[in-house]
């Protein structure tokens, strides 16, 4: 098999991966859906920013928690309670709007209550993956997730957004776009239930132990190549990768399009970030240089979307755009879990997805506010110059870092000789 996809070469993945794929899509046209019905009961893009916003805000309150929950209890049983803590507000978010009583209130708790099934399963799917595949094939793994999340985000925005607009393009359309995502978590509840439980290699699971939370921290903190990883990531999360909120607000307020370009325009930056899955899925063991390397790139490219000036030339931006966002992305992640300790997966996991997700609460709605202040545009310019600026400043930080550590051990060297020549010293003294 290619070695782009040799971890379908098992079973249990294979049927994880397709689970995934369909509930993917589902997830995608939801948040399509719900930007354009925050759209169509506000029109204001600091609504948009704190839908968002508080839909991540609990992967910042609870992923530590949701880490040493991974950790300590099958992660098998976490996922099967998390697709159903997800479907839930999103059936009920469906249902309000369907029906034409939804009001933005409802859609804010909803996406809340959203956010925390997600901050729960994120570090529990992330580190199951290496229980379904092993170390092996991990790093090819983590590059097919992506990849098939991409997969479904070219297929559900397009979807949603030509649904929405066969449906009328309201308040309605949308609520029956966001039904079906409601539906699609039965097909990775599916999955858990047919997968061989004799082919996982679970880790192994304790019980409660006091300061788990701290000792994941403390495990990071110690580590200054995951320092600098997780501080990337941080600013591109949180002021770069606000892509539905500046997409929906360059497509409607800056080049005047609908639902349907709207939902395209999603679809078109999948294209780049499906290359970028596969590109790292066929890569070996993924490099810190990467992470920093396709983070910088982002953020350049970023910018230079913000410059285009019609509908087609930004779009034509997207999918560089999303390709080096793949890129960084799965880097990050591959590396973090095939440079953690096991005992220590699931809580570093959880702590990469609360930087990464966890500031979009408060990068959202800034940008949003400066999408509706200064323009959509500076949406773009600002969040690119921000994440470029960050990102260089924890490289040179990461360098200072490591030029220190380098400076202690020589002196450590120096002294250890010292002391050797010392005794040896105190021993001929001795001997006379």
């Amino acid at each position: 098999m290619s070695p782009t996809f040799s971890a379908l070469a098992v079973r249990n993945y294979r049927i994880y991966i397709l689970g995934a794929i369909v509930s993917n899509t589902g997830t995608w046209m939801q948040r399509i859906g719900q930007d354009w019905l925050v759209l169509q009961l506000t029109d204001s893009g600091t609504a948009l920013g704190i839908t968002t916003g508080l839909q991540l805000l609990p992967a910042l309150l609870f992923s530590p928690i949701a880490g040493v929950v991974a950790d300590r209890v099958p992660k098998r049983t976490v996922l099967r309670c998390t697709q159903v803590a997800m479907a839930l507000p999103a059936l009920l978010l469906g249902i309000l709007a369907v029906t034409g009583v939804v009001e933005v209130w409802h859609v804010y708790v909803l996406a809340f209550v959203f956010g925390i099934g997600t901050a729960f399963d994120a570090p529990a799917r992330q580190s199951f993956v290496v229980e379904i595949v092993g170390p092996k094939d991990l790093s090819n793994a983590v590059g097919l997730n992506s990849a098939s999340f991409n997969l479904a985000r070219m297929i559900g925005p397009a979807v949603a957004g030509l649904l929405i607009a066969a449906l009328g393009s309201g308040v309605r359309a949308a609520g029956w776009v966001i039904l079906v995502n409601a539906v699609s978590y039965l097909a990775v509840l599916t999955s858990l239930q047919l997968l061989d439980p004799t082919r996982l290699t679970p880790s192994t699971v304790t019980g409660t132990r006091q300061h788990a939370v701290r000792d994941g921290i403390a495990y990071v903190r110690s580590r200054p190549d995951l320092v600098l990883i997780l501080t990337c990531v941080f600013f591109v999360g949180t002021f770069g990768m606000n892509f539905q909120m500046t997409s929906a607000l360059m497509a409607t307020q800056v080049f005047g399009k609908g639902a349907g370009e709207y939902g395209l325009l999603a679809s078109i930056m999948a294209v780049g970030s499906l290359a970028g899955a596969l590109m790292a899925a066929r890569r070996g063991r993924p490099r810190l240089r990467f992470v920093v390397l396709a983070g910088a790139a982002f953020s350049v490219t970023e910018i230079v979307a913000g410059l285009m000036p019609t509908y087609a030339t930004f779009a034509a931006v997207l999918p560089v755009l999303g390709l080096c966002a793949l890129t960084m992305v799965t880097s990050a992640n591959a590396t973090i879990q095939l440079t953690s300790s096991p005992m220590m997966r699931g809580r570093v996991a959880a702590l990469y997805l609360m930087v990464f997700m966890g500031g979009t609460p408060v990068g959202a709605p800034l940008i949003g506010w400066v999408g509706e202040t200064f323009g959509a545009r500076w949406m773009l310019l600002g969040g690119g110059g921000v994440t470029l600026v960050g990102i260089g400043l924890a490289t040179a930080w990461y360098f200072h870092t490591q030029d220190a550590q380098r400076e202690e051990l020589r002196q450590n060297l120096r002294d250890l000789r010292w002391r050797h020549a010392r005794r040896a010293d105190l021993h001929g003294v001795q001997i006379h």
